[in-house]
């Protein structure tokens, strides 16, 4: 990721939205999965409370995914 700039803060704006309900809904199918072992499936409200905090970082990671694609759609 050497040589990549920074996104704009618009565009982590504009993406967060689709991350945190990503990591939302994964959180919630991940939930479904572990009550095979024993433990308790999270609500969908739960998943949706969780996913605030969980999906900055993945935010920032798609956020510049992007840019990089957005670079080297540019040419550079």
């Amino acid at each position: 990721m050497t040589g990549q700039k920074r996104p704009p803060l618009r565009l982590y704006l504009l993406l967060y939205p689709f991350t945190a309900l990503a990591v939302a809904v994964n959180l919630f199918m991940l939930s479904l999965m572990w009550q095979a072992v024993g433990l308790p499936v999270l609500s969908p409200m739960a998943a949706l409370l969780l996913c605030v905090p969980l999906g900055l970082p993945v935010n920032i990671w798609v956020a510049r995914w992007v840019q990089g694609l957005m670079d080297e759609a540019d040419g550079g």
